[in-house]
């Protein structure tokens, strides 16, 4: 006696739509929400011809902003707690590599010198200053593009 399923063959195929619509789905969502969780600090920086720093590692960035808030990284901190926070900062690293200060272009020469000095008394000597690269307006024309002149 012979059963009548013997000459089925077996089919094995992967049925890949679901797989394939879930991937578009993950895709959307992830384009979505990958704008909304940049973070940063908005410093108009000057404009300066220089061959950019080599870095081996990431250095801590402090940056000062328009309104001459100071930030170590993107965590805001007062001007008399700089220095502290730098010093046992780097008492815990084991590189002594410098930090990379930012500032914006209408912050006064002075307030950048005095955060300098702060930088300084934690004991880091090291300090690289970002700059943005020039444009081809340059940074005379840009800064009056801004102040709509």
């Amino acid at each position: 006696m012979q059963k009548p399923n013997d000459n089925r063959v077996m089919l094995s195929e992967i049925n890949v739509t679901p797989f394939v619509d879930v991937m578009l789905v993950l895709l959307i969502i992830f384009m979505v929400t990958a704008p909304m969780m940049m973070q940063g600090l908005d410093v108009n920086l000057p404009q300066v011809e220089a061959p950019a720093i080599p870095a081996e590692e990431e250095r801590l960035v402090v940056s000062i902003d328009g309104e001459r808030k100071v930030f170590i990284n993107e965590y805001a901190v007062d001007l008399e707690s700089l220095g502290p926070k730098l010093a046992a900062i780097y008492q815990n690293r084991g590189d002594r590599q410098g930090v990379f200060l930012r500032a914006d272009a209408a912050v006064p020469y002075g307030f950048v010198m005095e955060v300098m000095g702060r930088i300084r008394e934690a004991g880091i000597d090291q300090i690289g200053m970002v700059t943005a690269p020039v444009t081809e307006t340059g940074p005379a024309e840009a800064e009056a593009g801004r102040s709509g002149g």
